[in-house]
């Protein structure tokens, strides 16, 4: 929907060539279209950015599935002062709400998604669930002690999504990442005291014990289980 609306709004740079079409005049199909002459740059620039607009709408309207033919009816409209059958404010409302609707289902996409994946997920091989609903997998048992609630560890860790994409990555023995387990998403608190120094943890975290319905900036989306292959190293002295 957002790209729609960018692109709807990315035509109005076509104003000045649409507003010369003379009024009562019918659509035309583009072989109809009268030769245009293009004399100077600006001429050659207002008719590329046409072109590329044109398809960008086109593009995005169809693969929405908008439909064209009332999109520009209203968008002529709309160019020549005439609210046709929807004022401004009364689009803009209908828009704020349907966007609203699309962004809600989206949502419940995704959560079901995670949910059926963490659903087959604790049936896999290896794979233990804990009362949280944290599912982990043990890659390594190490043999030092386990941190506890206030400690500070060494890690090293690869972070994913259940499609498969890698959004954080640290694995340089050199310099591991400290951290207190205090300070850190739910799931990770949770599942590095089961770790004892040494150990290799797989990591499935369902959305509640990371970042839930508001997902980490452009990286992880809202109700995202995350993947976490974690190497807990040390813990530091107190």
């Amino acid at each position: 929907m957002r790209k729609l609306l960018l692109s709807a709004l990315a035509v109005c740079f076509m104003l000045p060539a649409a507003a010369k079409k003379k009024e009562g005049k019918k659509e035309s199909t583009a072989e109809q279209l009268p030769a245009v002459q293009l004399v100077t740059a600006e001429d050659s620039a207002s008719y590329a950015l046409g072109i590329t607009m044109g398809a960008q709408v086109r593009d995005n309207l169809s693969k929405e599935g908008y439909s064209l033919d009332l999109f520009f009816k209203a968008f002529t409209s709309s160019m020549f002062f005439d609210d046709g059958q929807m004022s401004k404010d009364s689009a803009d409302a209908f828009l704020n709400a349907y966007q609203a609707k699309l962004y809600e289902r989206a949502l419940d996409s995704l959560r079901s998604e995670q949910n059926d994946f963490l659903a087959a997920n604790s049936k896999a091989e290896g794979v233990i669930t804990t009362a949280s609903g944290l599912q982990y997998r043990v890659v390594r048992m190490g043999e030092g002690p386990k941190p506890s609630i206030d400690d500070k560890v060494g890690v090293n860790y690869v972070g994913s999504l259940i499609t498969g994409t890698v959004f954080d990555r640290q694995t340089d023995k050199e310099n591991p990442v400290e951290l207190k387990l205090s300070q850190v998403i739910k799931g990770w608190s949770e599942g590095l005291q089961l770790m004892p120094v040494g150990s290799k943890f797989t990591f499935y975290i369902p959305s509640d014990l990371a970042y839930g319905d508001r997902g980490a900036g452009n990286v992880v989306p809202p109700y995202a289980t995350l993947i976490f292959e974690v190497e807990l190293l040390y813990i530091s002295d107190k």
